[in-house]
């Protein structure tokens, strides 16, 4: 049978919570957040959850190795749990700072496709609508095209005009 100290179990349930906030957090239900949403408060959900994760097991670590059944051992096991979660809180704060703060590109608009090169998928009739294969922004993407003539199978095209998001008027290259 597994006996496990009083100070051990309430170590785990603290970690245990700062791992719940955690999930709670990533999933985006930032019950910490105080204020305006956009500004970061002093104490982020991330360092809160690192700091609660990190104290609540590493003092549960240092309890069972010191065997905290006395005021002193838990508050070594206290201590020990505090040398843990102060680096990690700080390091979970710099690292979600980091992840959100980071630059991205914009998204491509329908601007971004004229002037692109591919090749044509679907024949385009010189009536209606065939497919063409381009590249924006290093992705292929399948489009709708029409032309003011017939184009094969396989020839290389330029896009002249975005009609809409999905349809392109085009030319041979």
């Amino acid at each position: 049978m597994l006996v496990v100290a009083t100070g051990t179990f309430t170590f785990l349930i603290i970690g245990g919570a700062g791992v719940a906030v955690l999930a709670l957090a990533l999933l985006g239900a930032e019950l910490l957040h105080f204020g305006h949403p956009d500004v970061d408060g002093p104490v982020s959900v991330e360092a809160v959850a690192g700091f609660l994760g990190a104290f609540g097991f590493g003092a549960a670590i240092v309890n069972e190795l010191v065997g905290g059944r006395t005021p002193g051992m838990i508050a070594a096991a206290v201590a020990g749990g505090a040398l843990a979660a102060v680096p990690t809180a700080w390091v979970a704060r710099r690292l979600s700072r980091a992840a959100r703060d980071m630059r991205t590109d914009p998204p491509p608009t329908r601007d971004d496709l004229v002037g692109a090169l591919g090749l044509v998928v679907t024949p385009v009739p010189a009536t209606g609508y065939g497919e063409v294969r381009v590249r924006v922004a290093g992705q292929p993407v399948k489009l709708n095209a029409r032309a003011d003539h017939p184009i094969p199978v396989g020839a290389q095209i330029f896009v002249v005009q975005a009609l809409s998001e999905t349809s392109v008027h085009v030319e041979t290259y």
